[in-house]
């Protein structure tokens, strides 16, 4: 049955490859269940019933946009919510709500048409292939610069945000980053200080956690071992357990205590399925309702193509010209996804760059895609388990691939300026922005710039130029 609907033999895979692809990208992903929720409703202070409500429709859409990429384009690339967008989509309900003095939650509804809106655009643009002859008009040297660029992305989110550790008082309350506080210039004694025994001693299990799924990976994987990031990533959760155990003195299956595994179906109903506030939405003023749209379609578009350009191309996917195949389907999946997204009750689903790891674990067909998002839909029932999954293991799947994704620069010609800065401002603007979308669109606007200086404007085709300038419209006038 799978071999008929993924050929699997035709990309050299197997289904227990796909299957442990899907569960090391569900593994390194996972962390959008709840962070997802947290974001879009202030960490539940908006109220339980629209924190269940936005958590099972991240749970439904991401699956449901899965699916798609599985069945539509047979790719095994993983979609969810989408990181940064979820929090500029906090922000305009938090406008909304003093634009309009309505409720949050009526704020938040009448914010969902606004997704809806920019879901039909991008199934209408990918139906007419609109889309697809936007990737095709990215110069070669965006499309060489992608993979490295996402693959820098990686490596800060893994050595930085992805930390996730607070410390208790003493007002250090913001994520620690490896780099800049374990390895950075404050000495331990002073980190102590600021982050209280307990935090300080959090962080250190944490790094060295990171550091032994990190390792553990790369043993593996030159011993050719199928699965080894999944493997690593489970080496590393039960070294966090046990450190907790013994050095932390703390219980890290503690909430599994009184946890449901029950869904909230019913708070769902009530706050998001099918919650579109289209009274409130006319009441925001169409040149706002305008400018969001447009500024939505541009980030996802380009976060939506950075991704699916670079993973392929790590994973070999691309044909002589740089192109994907099926890139239609895989983008109207995208779509797809983020239509299921507005009408569950959560923002713009987008592919993740995530996905990466499950690629490098083997994932070659939808299959994967299938398995993950499967396993998405089982976390309605087994969130909590999911939830004991340390941010320690993630990080050092994290790592390992953007490490890899940095072989890409060995494309690079760096005797070539019209090569070399493009690449060089876009391996700076992803991992500073967080957004692969201004990364593409700073590489876009110099490549365009060069061209034109060198007087080669006519090397520059006219969809280039309209992107660049779209981009120029968009940073210029913070839209």
């Amino acid at each position: 049955m799978f071999e008929k609907l993924f050929h699997l033999k035709e990309h050299n895979t197997t289904v227990k490859t796909e299957i442990v692809a899907g569960l090391t990208t569900f593994m390194t992903m996972a962390y959008i269940i709840a962070l997802n929720p947290n974001l879009l409703t202030g960490f539940g202070a908006e109220g339980k019933a629209l924190w269940n409500g936005v958590f099972m429709a991240t749970c439904i859409a991401s699956a449901f946009g899965m699916f798609a990429m599985a069945f539509l384009a047979n790719k095994p690339f993983a979609l969810a919510p989408g990181m940064g967008l979820n929090s500029f989509f906090a922000v305009v309900v938090a406008n909304i709500v003093g634009l309009t003095g309505m409720s949050y939650v009526a704020s938040f509804q009448a914010a969902l048409v606004i997704i809806l809106i920019e879901g039909i655009i991008f199934i209408i643009l990918s139906v007419l292939n609109v889309r697809e002859k936007i990737v095709n008009a990215i110069p070669l040297p965006i499309r060489i610069g992608i993979s490295p660029a996402i693959g820098l992305m990686l490596l800060n989110i893994g050595l930085g945000s992805n930390a996730g550790v607070y410390a208790a008082g003493n007002g250090f309350s913001a994520p620690f980053y490896v780099m800049r506080d374990f390895f950075g210039a404050l000495t331990p004694a002073t980190l102590k200080t600021a982050m209280g025994g307990d935090g300080y001693a959090t962080m250190v299990l944490y790094v060295v956690t990171m550091f032994i799924g990190l390792f553990a990976i790369m043993f593996m994987d030159r011993r050719k071992v199928k699965g080894s990031v999944l493997y690593g990533m489970l080496i590393a959760s039960v070294v966090y357990w046990a450190g907790s155990f013994l050095f932390l003195h703390v219980n890290p299956f503690e909430s599994l205590k009184t946890a449901s595994f029950l869904p909230p179906f019913a708070d769902m109903a009530e706050t998001t399925l099918f919650k579109f506030n289209f009274a409130g939405f006319v009441s925001i003023g169409w040149f706002t309702i305008i400018t969001l749209v447009i500024t939505f379609c541009i980030i996802d578009m380009f976060d939506t193509i950075g991704t699916l350009v670079g993973t392929a191309s790590r994973a070999g996917m691309i044909d002589e010209n740089g192109n994907m195949p099926n890139m239609k389907e895989a983008l109207l999946s995208d779509a797809i996804g983020t239509v299921a997204g507005a009408c569950t009750g959560t923002s713009t689903v987008t592919t993740f760059v995530e996905s990466a790891s499950g690629v490098e674990a083997g994932g070659r067909t939808g299959l994967t895609a299938l398995v993950t998002g499967i396993m998405f839909l089982a976390c309605m029932f087994i969130a909590p388990l999911a939830a004991v999954i340390p941010a320690a293991a993630t990080s050092s799947a994290l790592i390992y691939v953007g490490v890899l994704m940095m072989m890409g620069l060995k494309k690079v010609d760096f005797s070539d300026m019209e090569q070399l800065l493009p690449v060089t401002l876009m391996l700076i603007a992803m991992p500073i922005s967080g957004s692969i979308g201004h990364g593409i669109g700073i590489g876009l606007i110099a490549c365009t710039v060069l061209k034109v200086i060198n007087g080669k404007a006519k090397e520059v085709s006219a969809l280039t130029y309209a992107i660049s300038l779209l981009f120029l419209v968009k940073f210029f006038l913070a839209l």
